[in-house]
């Protein structure tokens, strides 16, 4: 049976396959069998869009490590819908561009292996009801993601751009681990339908405002939300199918899905309410502010998602407050902010989704998305412009355009928003509408630079690499259909908001029951209310402030770069490598005798001060086998050596002496009838100091420090401190037996694993796990080692370098 587990990890079998058959499939045709997977689930997710405008929800359970609840849960229900709509529809038409944007030269096997993994990453993340397993998902999309960006390798600011993003991202992905766990630790669950349906019990707890903050963070780092979205701009050196999937529609929209799925556990608060709006209000206004400075069009539409996914975010943290309330009928007004959010996160993956297609497509037709070398490309690629056009003047709130409707709704949820007297909003509730209305003049404006900038004013042929044209059609295909479907969406929204949007309103406020129409009427017209004179204050002020650009520009000269936060991460990791560069400097000395010392130092210490600080080094030896005179002669022989080495001028003494005291402890394993052992010992001190002899020739000369007598003692003392404690360990260990001796329970080898040899038996059985990591460590290092010689070997190869 076709289950949503299946359908998970499908994405994850085709990446597994294209290595095998890469060869068998031409470069020309390998991203149309690539197609095939994203549409293939895009049908199947589409076809329980009835089922759940019903209120249906779907689970699904493959059993993984059930003993401590960490199973692979599927939850399909409206709020995941969405999500999985957007990763598989915006995923299709990627591939399509992709088959035309990228050249038949590139690495397209590894691009759609990456691209394959991400998807199925997202997926599992929204998909998943089980947190730990949503924390695998999520950092795989952070790994795939890595690789996608850093794709064109060669490049140093791809590289630079790809190990930002990982940085930031994991990091709030150990931030969410850690919430994870304490909502475990609140819960008893890793269920998330369990957790909500416990948020009574949790909300007192002492952990319930740790979790929550530490969840938040890897949201915001995710969702590249201030002060964290620095890298979000970096990240567009990665090729345009890259920035048009993940940095428009899926990965950035993973930490708002968090948030909207986390809102019934921690939704209803002041703090949650505070925190997401205040980071919502403050990462839309900046980013936007910051967008009209650039001059590459794909830094602009990256502070550009910037801003629009702080406004979702403010959205969703505005729409918590119905939760204050309680599940009654006067809060149900305030969850129209939650419904205008999942409004605008479809129309922003629509409008952002073809402008990002389209800046691609200038970039690939001219050589350069700088604008300063663009204009008057209106001429040349008509079709181009006009998608550019229906994009943003839809991310502008301009009418006839779906980005209009959410932005009046988003307009709306302020001005009711500040109105309350909750939150302490009586007081400063009234400046988030001034907010709102100046981030959206700048909105309003970075879309005008877009437009007129790249396809108005004059034709610069000199300035750019290539003559203007339009590309293949093929091309073109996918940013049509993102822009007819801005288009259609605001001649006939409601279609989305029945059947879609207000299915996910139930899975955000599953208190208010079935019986309790959360949807909302989307209307083009609402009369001249307040909504609308400040959208006409938006267009006509950002008309005024864009034709007065030049005039005013100059205000960016106040924030000047080597105060942003970029450079403030530049120094912080500049300095973190500079301080462990020194650090390591100071113990990597190369010298074996040194990193011996450093550990034996360390185990001396620490064991040392754990017996004398807990008493644990009396003992009793009146009850211990006598020894005999053999031993003690073997043990005198053994002090020998050992002494003698700290002395000796000679390697190949001190090679002889080692192993002096290799074979004495052989004898001592006959002496206690452990023939076994004996043997095993015998063979390897053999090879050993064989291997001694044969690397003679090969072994550093002894340096003139060796000999003197601080070095000697130095040594003395940690020699004998190391016996020392390990023989009161031993002693302490057999005085103070608290439990039975596990060495019975593997006597009963040949009845609980079949094995006649004990030895055996618990490497291969009873620790049988453990064995096969240890195999998997000296394959992986086997693997190195050969990939090295490989390299060494091989002539040619591609220069890597720093462009």
């Amino acid at each position: 049976m076709f289950t949503v587990n299946l359908a998970i990890m499908i994405p994850f079998i085709a990446a597994l396959i294209i290595p095998l058959v890469h060869k068998k499939v031409s470069r020309s045709y390998i991203g149309w069998v690539v197609f095939i997977v994203p549409a293939a689930l895009f049908v199947y997710l589409a076809s329980f869009i009835p089922s759940m405008a019903e209120g249906n929800t779907i689970v699904h359970t493959w059993n993984w490590i059930p003993s401590i609840g960490i199973n692979f849960t599927s939850y399909l229900d409206g709020l995941s819908m969405i999500f999985g709509l957007l990763i598989t529809g915006v995923g299709a038409l990627v591939v399509i561009y992709s088959i035309y944007y990228l050249d038949h030269d590139e690495m397209l096997y590894h691009f759609y292996v990456y691209l394959l993994i991400f998807m199925g990453g997202m997926l599992g993340v929204v998909f998943s009801d089980n947190i730990m397993v949503l924390y695998l998902f999520w950092e795989m999309t952070s790994i795939s993601s890595f690789l996608l960006i850093a794709f064109w390798y060669h490049r140093k600011q791809s590289r630079y751009g790809a190990q930002k993003s990982f940085l930031i991202t994991v990091g709030g992905g150990f931030a969410m681990l850690a919430g994870f766990i304490m909502l475990y630790v609140m819960t008893g669950t890793f269920s998330i339908r369990e957790i909500i349906a416990s948020v009574d019990d949790i909300s007192a707890h002492a952990l319930f405002i740790p979790a929550m903050a530490l969840v938040l963070l890897g949201a915001f780092t995710k969702s590249a939300q201030f002060p964290f979205h620095i890298w979000l701009p970096d990240a567009m050196e990665a090729p345009t199918p890259v920035s048009a999937y993940l940095h428009s529609a899926t990965m950035v929209k993973a930490g708002i899905y968090l948030v909207a799925r986390f809102t019934p556990v921690f939704g209803g608060g002041e703090i949650w309410f505070w925190i997401i709006t205040g980071v919502g209000f403050i990462t839309m206004i900046w980013a936007s502010f910051n967008a009209i400075r650039q001059t590459d069009l794909k830094a602009l539409l990256a502070y550009s998602t910037v801003s629009q996914l702080g406004l979702i975010m403010s959205l969703f943290g505005m729409g918590s407050a119905a939760l204050y309330f309680g599940y009654s009928a006067e809060s149900v007004v305030y969850t129209q902010a939650t419904f205008a959010a999942l409004f605008h996160l479809v129309n922003h993956s629509t409008f952002k989704g073809a402008l990002f297609m389209v800046i691609g497509i200038v970039d690939h037709e001219v050589g350069t998305r700088d604008i300063r070398r663009l204009g008057g490309l209106i001429s040349f690629m008509p079709i181009s412009f006009t998608i550019t056009l229906i994009g943003s003047f839809s991310m502008a709130g301009v009418p006839l355009f779906n980005g209009f409707l959410s932005k009046e709704m988003f307009l709306t949820a302020v001005l009711n928003i500040s109105k309350l007297n909750i939150f302490s909003l009586e007081n400063i509730g009234a400046m988030l509408p001034v907010i709102a209305w100046v981030a959206s003049v700048f909105t309003f404006v970075y879309s005008m630079i877009i437009v007129f900038k790249t396809f108005f004013g004059k034709y610069k042929e000199e300035k750019l690499e290539h003559q203007a044209d339009e590309p293949k059609m093929g091309m073109l295909i996918p940013p049509i259909i993102l822009a007819v479907l801005v288009v259609v969406i605001f001649f006939f929204p409601n279609i989305l908001g029945n059947y879609v949007l207000s299915p996910a309103m139930s899975s955000i406020y599953p208190g208010f029951g079935p019986n309790v129409d959360l949807g909302v009427e989307i209307e083009q017209w609402h009369g001249f209310n307040t909504e609308l004179w400040m959208t006409i204050g938006i267009i006509i002020t950002g008309i005024v402030l864009y034709l007065l650009l030049k005039y005013w520009k100059g205000i960016f000269r106040l924030f000047p770069r080597r105060f942003s936060f970029n450079r403030l991460y530049d120094n912080a990791l500049l300095f973190i490598e500079n301080r462990t560069t020194n650090i390591t400097n100071m113990y990597m000395t190369g010298y074996l005798r040194d990193y011996l010392t450093y550990i034996f130092l360390f185990f001396i210490g620490a064991a040392g001060i754990t017996l004398i600080y807990t008493g644990a080094f009396t003992f009793d030896v009146s009850n211990d086998v006598p020894v005999s005179m053999f031993e003690l002669i073997m043990v005198v022989i053994m002090l020998g050596a050992g002494i003698s080495i700290l002395f000796v001028k000679s390697r190949l003494a001190a090679v002889l002496l080692y192993g002096v005291l290799g074979f004495a402890i052989a004898v001592f394993f006959v002496i206690f009838r452990a023939p076994d052992l004996a043997l095993t010992q015998l063979v390897v001190e053999t090879i050993t100091t064989v291997l001694f002899l044969a690397c003679f020739y090969f072994l550093p000369e002894w340096k003139k420090e060796e000999h003197d007598g601080r070095t000697k003692m130095t040594n003395i003392i940690i020699s004998v401190g190391t016996g020392l404690v390990f023989i009161l360990i031993a002693l302490g260990v057999q005085h103070g037996q608290l439990f039975e001796s596990i060495s019975r329970y593997f006597e009963d080898a040949y009845e609980l694993a079949g094995g006649m040899n004990i030895v055996n038996a618990i490497l291969g059985d009873f620790r049988a796990f453990d064995t096969m990591l240890e195999v998997f460590v000296l394959v992986i290092a086997g693997m190195g080692v050969f990939s090295l010689i490989k390299l060494k070997s091989r002539k040619g190869g591609r220069k890597i370098e720093d462009q």
